[in-house]
């Protein structure tokens, strides 16, 4: 029985702690599905669609079976559609565990069938968040250390698109 995971993210812009948790998470599982969400809590730099090329193209390289679906709905209803057995999650902090072992708990109470996997980010990447990116980017600051060239290209391009340096937030 082939065994699937499903890392869900809004992904907005991917970062290298996400491409850290997609690689060692590829290696759990037979095939790794990174399902790029919406969030009506959050007001996104990308559209879903600019997301997806992103984040397909990060995971290009990545070893084993890697796939990037869009979906707007329940978590456990995308990891029941994708056959999967194991939601993939990262952790980066304390404040992360706490909202992290509150959602595997209703996720649990949706679908107990599916298991949580937590993955500790790597120490050097732990800081890194995608609202922490853009606001950095539209005040000017460099966030090479955060992300890819490529979508440090995209997210500089974007700021000088919308034209938010210094008076705005993401």
């Amino acid at each position: 029985m082939t065994r699937i995971g499903v890392y869900p993210g809004t992904f907005d812009p991917i970062t290298l702690g996400h491409m850290d948790i997609i690689r060692r998470g590829a290696k759990l599982v037979d095939r790794l599905v990174v399902g790029v969400t919406t969030n009506p809590s959050k007001s996104p730099m990308f559209s879903v669609e600019e997301r997806m090329e992103m984040v397909r193209r990060e995971v290009a390289g990545v070893a084993g079976d890697v796939t990037v679906v869009s979906f707007d709905s329940l978590l456990m209803d995308f990891a029941e559609r994708e056959r999967a057995s194991i939601i993939v999650r990262g952790l980066r902090a304390v404040a992360d565990f706490e909202y992290e072992y509150q959602m595997a708990g209703m996720n649990q109470q949706l679908n107990a069938r599916i298991e949580t996997v937590f993955l500790m980010a790597d120490v050097s990447l732990q800081p890194i968040a995608s609202r922490l990116v853009k606001e950095i980017a539209m005040y000017g600051g460099d966030i090479g250390r955060f992300v890819s060239a490529p979508v440090k290209a995209q997210v500089d391009a974007r700021v000088r698109e919308i034209g938010l340096k210094g008076d705005a937030r993401p």
